[in-house]
């Protein structure tokens, strides 16, 4: 088993709610770079947040929680996720 299939395996979970359907989708590569970029940006800016917050207010794992999860969804679908996960991210349907 090759590493994408064992990474596919573990996060099928995620990819499975994003790779449903059998409607039809619009896909263009440069969606996955974008995809990849804004959930690295939100990763980053997650991790910063928590570094810069850390023993501070608990209310600052909020946006921790919220920005992580986005970036961590978005580099997931994107490094992993066939065509249709990434055309159901941006929304784009024939």
């Amino acid at each position: 088993m090759s590493f994408k299939q064992t990474a596919r395996y573990i996060f099928s979970p995620v990819l499975n709610i994003f790779e449903s359907g059998t409607e039809e989708y619009h896909y263009k590569p440069s969606q996955r770079k974008i995809l990849l970029v804004v959930g690295a940006l939100f990763t980053g800016l997650s991790a910063l947040v928590l570094w810069l917050a850390l023993g501070e207010d608990p209310g600052y794992l909020i946006p921790v929680i919220i920005f992580g999860s986005a970036g961590l969804v978005s580099l997931i679908v994107g490094t992993f996720g066939n065509e249709r996960g990434v055309a159901k991210i941006w929304g784009s349907s024939k």
